[in-house]
């Protein structure tokens, strides 16, 4: 008996460790095939790569949200890097570490937290899954945009973009480069999450 429940656990490591395989490798694809991952409207971008992330950390728990969060912020780096986004290059010549500390912590700990967020709420349902992709891509949006603010905003660079979309503070700042992008980003996240985990639980039952 003990030998089963044994051989029970070492199965359900290696599902999980294949789920968690898979779900790199969706977001390794979606970074660096053209859109895909990422909607590209002039300098800002609908990030749907935070799907996965949400996805992992609610099916596969906090640990592997954070995993998965790291990747999508190395992948990100790695954009700017290439050369493979615009904004991002700008970041990468103004500070590397900054550009690094921007992409990489933000991403990693908005999938700690949202695997977190639907642990706490104890809801593997429909509304469950919606609310936490709603969560997890508000999480996205506020670290990446915070620490984009604090580390970058005194910058030449960033002062001319405040300019070139007639914001007068922070606020209108944030209100014009994300708007209505962060708003589709959030919708896509929120639904794109709810319909896929809700999947996944019906397949897995079955």
């Amino acid at each position: 008996m003990a030998a089963k429940k044994g051989k029970v656990r070492v199965d359900d490591k290696i599902l999980k460790l294949t789920e968690l395989g898979v779900l790199l490798a969706i977001i390794i694809i979606m970074a660096f095939v053209p859109m895909i991952g990422y909607i590209k409207l002039g300098v800002v971008e609908i990030t749907l790569i935070t799907v996965p992330v949400i996805i992992g950390a609610m099916v596969l728990g906090p640990a592997s949200g954070a995993l998965l969060g790291f990747a999508f912020g190395l992948t990100s780096f790695l954009q700017c890097v290439f050369g493979l986004s615009a904004f991002g290059v700008a970041l990468l010549e103004i500070n590397p570490l900054f550009a690094f500390l921007v992409c990489v912590p933000t991403r990693t700990l908005m999938g700690w937290l949202t695997g977190l967020f639907f642990k706490a709420i104890k809801q593997e349902n429909i509304v469950g899954y919606s609310l936490t992709g709603l969560v997890g891509s508000l999480l996205n949006t506020l670290f990446f945009m915070t620490t984009l603010i604090a580390l970058y905003w005194n910058t030449e660079f960033m002062q001319g973009l405040v300019s070139s979309l007639g914001a007068t503070g922070v606020f209108s700042f944030v209100v014009a480069l994300v708007g209505i992008n962060g708003l589709v980003e959030a919708v896509c996240c929120t639904i794109l999450s709810a319909v896929i985990c809700k999947a996944l639980n019906t397949w897995f039952k079955s």
